[in-house]
């Protein structure tokens, strides 16, 4: 009785679909656009800095409906642009040139590249580049510190900071430091610019500058130049707070006790 009753349900059914396939009221669903990508990841292997590589990654439409490109961003160092149309029919490709340029770079490096689109399953798409960048030798400046802090100075006092500059890299760094009125000096001499490092060696610098004649916050900024490729200008910032000798008296008379 149960098989028999099975049979005419599956008989019901086929008939069902036959008269809906015959009357055209059977609608199969529409997927939409849909970006397919032949490759979502490239190595560009090992390049030597300062070298421009180039990549297209291809894609495709799978979908039943026009596929829109919308922004197309990417990580720090490299630029991604969409040479293709923006509008993709059905059944055909599109491309976006990936361009990195090395300069400045060395090692390892991972960059991403973003996709928006109108595809309803993935609308952002991420790609990845990956490359190993071959550094030469070369110097490579580093410094003790970035800022320094002089605390309370009076006013016609003159200001004096140190910096220590070391060479990381393999060959010579040369230094030159600017500032519109200081003087440097090394080992006791006043410093004849520029200022030769050689690999794995530091230099100490003393930094006079002139007194300013003015109160309240200062702020002065050494420019160190060098012959290191990646950081060929870097900024020493120097701040303090400058007071009359009158304002250094009533903050000594106000404190007395707590410095006692």
């Amino acid at each position: 009785m149960r098989d028999h009753l099975r049979k005419i349900i599956h008989i019901c059914f086929l008939l069902m679909i036959a008269v809906s396939l015959s009357s055209g009221s059977f609608v199969f669903a529409e997927k939409g656009p849909s970006i397919k990508f032949k490759n979502e990841k490239w190595n560009f292997g090992k390049v030597k800095q300062g070298k421009i590589v180039n990549h297209f990654f291809i894609f495709k439409n799978e979908g039943d409906k026009t596929l829109n490109i919308g922004k197309v961003n990417t990580s720090c160092g490299c630029t991604a642009v969409l040479i293709s149309e923006k509008k993709i029919p059905p059944g055909k490709e599109g491309k976006i040139k990936v361009t990195f340029n090395t300069g400045g770079y060395g090692g390892k490096l991972i960059k991403y590249i973003y996709i928006r689109t109108n595809d309803p399953v993935h609308p952002r798409k991420q790609l990845t580049v990956s490359i190993e960048i071959e550094v030469p030798p070369q110097p490579k400046i580093e410094l003790d510190r970035y800022f320094m802090d002089l605390g309370l100075l009076l006013e016609d006092e003159e200001i004096r900071a140190k910096a220590k500059i070391r060479n990381r890299g393999e060959l010579e760094l040369r230094v030159h430091c600017t500032h519109r009125d200081a003087a440097f000096f090394n080992g006791g001499k006043k410093v004849a610019f520029p200022i030769k490092i050689a690999s794995g060696k530091e230099a100490d610098i003393k930094i006079k500058i002139p007194s300013r004649k003015r109160k309240g916050m200062m702020r002065e900024y050494i420019i160190i130049k060098s012959n290191d490729p990646r950081r060929r200008s870097l900024s020493l910032s120097l701040n303090a707070y400058v007071v009359t000798n009158k304002q250094l008296k009533e903050l000594f008379a106000k404190y007395k006790k707590i410095l006692n």
